[in-house]
């Protein structure tokens, strides 16, 4: 008997996201109004019964709310009871995870409402001709090819801010096992540049909500409210793009992708809040994270304490301090006499931090790290074995 003992490549959720075209829209609104009312009915019956002063006082959970809605699919014109226990199920999922009373009510009309959203189960939704069939009505997407061969879980219907109507499939997807030319690299944020590797690479800033600052003025000013939507719809895509550019060239390349834990949420509340919110920081970490997972590639994220005044090649800090320093890109090592550019000599000491311990916060400090001045000391004994032997 012959037995088959390789391994099987690992699986993975991701989000198929396709466009549904506009003839839709109208329907699709309608039922976004039905689930709203769904959404609030299950917000407030389960304040009633966490708040009750007898002792029936209940925190009701997916299936209870789904027992209390059975039947109600004949006061509804669009959605079905799929839809609803979609939408109990939900509503108990984020309730329990804001561990809240209650949820913020769900606004169907108005300068304040809510952006539409379908949910429903992998049943609900089949392929039919050159769209999919949901609730008793075709819906025609865009690039529906990629529906082809595809087993979903269950999705939902989501509207963005312009008003666009997109279908989300979350798919299994295999795996890409391979080996990456190089091994290791680090990576530096920053401001004027977004990103600075070991080997020199940069990310330059494309400063996006600079450059589309006075059509959006302008827009805002007539009052176009659509027009500035799709103006800041077009600069989050632009810098979506440049990211995912620079992500996939990293994890192409490197086999250990190592990143810097700046705090974000720290300097929104400084002066460079703009420049920051611009930059992507946190945007850059999440697809290098997805992307190495897909990829078969490690990533870190370590701790950047000092490694901008830290010497990459001897480990003095020796390196610029202070406000006043920030204005020196290049220095030289009192110590070893190597000259450094600043934000690669950054980058390297990540990958050299890495090596010793990482942050597991993402994006807070972490100090339960081997102090800097020790820490960036290390490294691996061939290296140290080949300097002796030289």
């Amino acid at each position: 008997m012959k037995s088959d003992n390789a391994l099987m490549p690992p699986l993975f959720t991701r989000a198929l996201r396709l466009k549904v075209r506009s003839e839709a829209y109208a329907w699709l609104n309608a039922a976004a109004i039905e689930v709203n009312q769904v959404f609030n009915y299950c917000n407030e019956t389960s304040l009633k019964a966490a708040t009750r002063t007898d002792l029936k006082r209940k925190w009701l959970t997916g299936f209870d709310l789904c027992s209390l809605t059975a039947g109600a699919t004949e006061y509804f014109d669009k959605i079905g009871a799929d839809t609803i226990q979609s939408v109990c199920n939900e509503y108990a999922q984020k309730r329990k995870t804001a561990k809240k009373l209650k949820l913020k009510w769900r606004v169907s009309r108005g300068a304040q409402r809510s952006l539409g959203w379908i949910p429903f189960k992998a049943a609900s939704l089949k392929r039919k001709g050159r769209g999919v069939r949901f609730a008793g009505k075709c819906i025609r997407v865009f690039e529906r090819e990629r529906l082809e061969g595809v087993k979903w879980q269950g999705g939902e219907f989501a509207e963005d801010a312009v008003g666009d109507w997109w279908l989300c499939l979350p798919v299994k997807v295999e795996a890409e096992c391979s080996v990456a030319p190089e091994e290791e690299v680090g990576i530096d944020l920053g401001l004027k540049t977004i990103a600075v590797t070991s080997d020199g690479d940069r990310l330059e800033a494309g400063r996006w909500t600079h450059r589309y600052a006075e059509k959006l003025a302008s827009a805002q000013r007539r009052g176009h409210k659509r027009q500035a939507k799709r103006i800041h719809r077009k600069i989050a895509r632009c810098r979506a793009d440049a990211l995912h550019k620079f992500s996939r060239q990293m994890v192409d390349r490197y086999q250990h992708i190592v990143v810097g834990d700046v705090s974000s949420q720290k300097m929104v509340k400084s002066r460079m809040a703009k420049s920051v919110l611009d930059s992507g920081w946190g945007m850059l970490k999440r697809f290098l994270a997805y992307k190495c997972e897909y990829a078969a590639r490690s990533f870190e994220v370590v701790d950047e304490r000092y490694s901008t005044v830290t010497c990459s090649h001897c480990g003095a800090l020796s390196g610029p301090r202070g406000v006043n320093g920030l204005i020196v890109r290049s220095w030289e090592c009192c110590n070893c006499g190597t000259l450094h550019d600043r934000d690669v000599n950054a980058a390297r000491n990540h990958v050299i931090g890495s090596r010793c311990r990482t942050s597991m916060r993402g994006n807070e400090l972490s100090y339960s790290l081997i102090p800097p001045s020790n820490a960036y000391r290390v490294r691996e004994a061939r290296i140290e074995s080949a300097r002796t032997a030289a």
